[in-house]
């Protein structure tokens, strides 16, 4: 994978409480960064206005608000989202075929190029925390069906662990995305994450994007850990 094609996979969690410090901390990142993921926390704090003030800047916003209501709600929700000019949205794939086929014909009504991602199960989770609403501990079941029903419903993607990707390789359509948050360079704490790999094993398992946090946010140079990454990439064959 060459330098450029490598930049376009990286999606940086700014999992900052105010605006005026992801904008530093992307400012600080430097030039190699296009993507940057407005989460929960930003976005309720800043509003609209975190989304605009990277995409004045030339970044693309994968906007992950994990939207998980009654269709018609989640299909408004869509249409406010596609005109702020993000890139990717989240929903939740278990709010339903029917609220996912919604929320694409919302995000088609408004003619954006805005693209859905249905998140399956939180990389978080262990799959053990519902012994008696999922009998069977391993989530790599709940996520293939999940991401059969997004790909049934017209959803663009999935978002997803880094240890289903290998069966997922043909349980969805090419060109399905499969964007992956738990990504952990060699050597790093696994923080919160309970299903992680490195940038360069995802990538080979056919991750189309990676969510990458403290490896970059966390460093007192993220410009250079950032090209640290990119550098890893560059030997991976996809």
């Amino acid at each position: 994978m060459d330098r450029d094609a490598a930049r376009d996979r990286i999606i940086l969690a700014l999992d900052r409480p105010d605006l005026a410090a992801a904008v530093d901390l992307v400012d600080r990142t430097g030039a190699d960064l296009r993507w940057v993921k407005v989460g929960l926390e930003l976005f309720t704090a800043e509003g609209p206005s975190a989304v605009r003030a990277f995409t004045e800047r030339g970044r693309d916003v994968f906007l992950d608000l994990k939207l998980h209501d009654i269709p018609n709600t989640v299909a408004g929700a869509v249409r406010s989202a596609a005109g702020l000019g993000a890139g990717l949205l989240t929903l939740h794939a278990e709010g339903g075929p029917e609220m996912m086929r919604a929320a694409v014909a919302a995000r088609d009504e408004t003619g954006s190029d805005l693209r859905l991602l249905a998140v399956t199960v939180l990389t978080s989770l262990h799959g053990d925390e519902f012994p008696d609403v999922y009998r069977d501990a391993d989530p790599a079941p709940r996520v293939l069906a999940f991401a059969r029903a997004a790909a049934d419903a017209g959803v663009d993607g999935i978002v997803c662990s880094p240890k289903e990707l290998a069966p997922l390789r043909n349980a969805v359509p090419d060109g399905f995305l499969r964007v992956t948050p738990g990504i952990r360079p060699a050597g790093s704490a696994t923080g919160d994450q309970a299903r992680v790999a490195t940038p360069e094993s995802a990538l080979a398992d056919g991750a189309s994007h990676l969510v990458i946090g403290r490896a970059v946010t966390a460093s007192s140079d993220p410009a250079a850990a950032l090209e640290a990454i990119l550098d890893g990439l560059s030997g991976v064959s996809v």
